[in-house]
């Protein structure tokens, strides 16, 4: 592990273990149902073995009922699906192999029915818990957890394990015991995209840190995957078409490093994996800008006919495709209709960003063919919000990342686009850039948006963020991590926790529970289950974490 001593938590990393877990908290009765202190629910104190209150979580549930007596897993405990469901016996195998090495418990996955242990349900007839609510009721004798559709029960899933002490993160033997506080909960979501973006076109992720992250995103109920996929410093996925874009263009990365690119059996694992998760994967090919790494592969997609060397730095804006030539667009049709078909989700994100180096008229053109090309390979555009610049398409869905300085006629225009009838997702640099700096001590990432501590990142509201912009057009919330200066998931860590689980909050959670006073504690318990889950996070002052053990030696 690479120190970064004024940011990082001093306790060593556990070694990476596929979770997919922890969550929850309320929105009416939050203060009452969080009135456990962070250091006592965490560990230490006569409070230590008390089940954590149903309200002491992240994201906030909308309902909370806490009473009853608690319900306690033991060896005897079964998780219990429903028999005719394969994706609820999924669901229950991954929760076993979730809790099995910390417990040490033999935890059997059945499809025979009971009134005891762990119960799964698919089903429900509340049509408000739609696609990704689910109800979770725990007492004495059983925790049951009920939802509609696959996506709500693997959500449930997730609050339950934060129910959990955080020692059951481990991979390794815990003492328990292992309580969950009585009551109800029910639970369904403010937005329907909540989402995380990973660049890995500037530094190279492995498939295996790629689903690390996925792990980490879907604990707080993310359910969309961004992943920008080409860039000045490198293209990342195979193209059949135009063999040199991963071979040639994916050869390097910032610092001039090797790079790497992800074979299509390689994307479709990312994509299946994300699947398993109850995520929706996002690929993104970046254009007319952000193209060095295209441009310096084939010469013919350059104006003068003349590749550029393979670009290492960090600089933006210099790079466009050529609007005049014919190559260009068949270029684009094939590259879009190649990872389209990978693709079984809805959108195809086409960038549209810092084209700095193209005329608008060029930029306009480029686009509108982009956007057409999407639409014949059966997929929906997404673009940054640049695109509100050029023509969206009907259904098109525009990425806002501006912060304070963006201008006031950038932000009326995505206003304007977004009353005739473009959605939004918002992303605001100066809030929810995982990759900004904490404050000038900060060793990793970048400024050029601002400083961002925990709280600025979380305390904003999307309906109110965008003046002038109608309510229902926004979509929800997404965190993206830029990574100029981010090598490995080390640093991915440390700059995403703890900001990343706000930003879940803030899609999520209902309008009403967003408070930061009562976050702060929330946010605070987790940081033990951090520890436990091997991410090195960011102990931010503004948080009042609870103490550390003592290294052991």
């Amino acid at each position: 592990m690479r120190l970064h001593t004024t940011q990082r938590s001093a306790l060593p990393r556990a070694l990476p273990r596929l979770l997919g877990s922890l969550l929850l908290v309320t929105a009416a009765g939050i203060s009452a149902a969080c009135a456990t202190p962070a250091a006592s629910a965490a560990g230490g104190g006569p409070a230590a073995s008390a089940p954590r209150p149903l309200g002491q979580v992240v994201p906030a549930p909308a309902e909370v009922r806490p009473g009853g007596s608690p319900y306690a897993i033991t060896p005897a405990t079964r998780i219990r699906v429903d028999g005719s469901s394969g994706e609820a016996r999924k669901i229950g195998e991954y929760l076993a192999g979730v809790l099995r090495p910390s417990t040490g418990y033999a935890l059997p996955v059945t499809g025979r029915a009971g009134s005891d242990g762990i119960r799964l349900r698919l089903g429900s007839r509340d049509s408000e818990l739609g696609a990704e609510g689910y109800t979770l009721t725990a007492g004495h004798g059983s925790v049951t957890i009920t939802a509609r559709k696959p996506a709500g029960l693997f959500h449930g899933v997730q609050t339950l394990r934060q129910l959990l002490p955080a020692q059951v993160e481990s991979d390794s033997r815990q003492k328990g015991p292992w309580k969950v506080a009585g009551g109800s909960i029910t639970d369904t979501p403010r937005y329907a995209y909540r989402g995380a973006m990973l660049d890995v076109s500037r530094h190279f992720f492995s498939v295996d840190e790629v689903k690390r992250y996925i792990d980490q995103i879907a604990l707080y109920k993310m359910n969309t995957f961004h992943l920008h996929l080409s860039d000045d410093q490198g293209w990342r996925i195979a193209i059949d078409s135009w063999p040199n874009l991963a071979t040639y263009g994916g050869s390097t990365e910032v610092g001039g490093g090797p790079g790497g690119y992800y074979t299509k059996s390689q994307y479709k694992e990312i994509v299946r994996y994300a699947a398993s998760r109850y995520m929706e994967l996002v690929p993104e090919i970046d254009m007319p800008g952000h193209t060095n790494a295209a441009l310096a592969s084939y010469a013919e997609l350059n104006c003068d006919g003349v590749a550029p060397p393979l670009y290492t730095g960090i600089k933006v804006g210099f790079s466009s495709l050529c609007a005049a030539k014919d190559v260009t667009y068949k270029f684009i049709d094939d590259v879009i209709g190649e990872v389209a078909a990978l693709t079984p989700g809805r959108y195809i994100h086409i960038g549209g960003d810092e084209a700095h180096s193209t005329s608008h008229e060029d930029y306009a053109k480029i686009m509108e063919r982009a956007q057409a090309a999407v639409g014949k390979h059966g997929k929906t555009v997404m673009g940054w919000h640049q695109l509100t610049g050029a023509t969206p398409v009907k259904g098109a869905v525009a990425q806002y990342w501006g912060y304070d300085r963006t201008s006031a006629a950038d932000r009326q225009q995505v206003a304007d686009a977004a009353k005739n009838g473009t959605k939004l997702v918002l992303s605001p640099a100066d809030r929810v850039y995982l990759d900004m700096k904490y404050n000038e001590q900060t060793e990793l990432g970048l400024k050029w948006a601002g400083l961002v501590e925990v709280q600025r990142s979380y305390d904003w509201d999307p309906a109110t963020y965008l003046a002038d912009t109608p309510a229902d057009a926004v979509l929800g919330v997404e965190a993206p991590i830029w990574a100029e200066t981010l090598t490995d998931s080390d640093d991915i860590d440390v700059m995403a926790f703890p900001r990343l689980p706000g930003a879940a909050e803030l899609g999520w959670s209902p309008a009403e529970t967003h408070d930061w006073d009562t976050y702060k504690e929330r946010l605070a318990a987790l940081g033990p289950r951090f520890t436990a889950l091997g991410i090195d996070y960011y102990r931010s002052p503004q948080v009042p974490w609870p103490a550390e053990p003592a290294a052991a030696g």
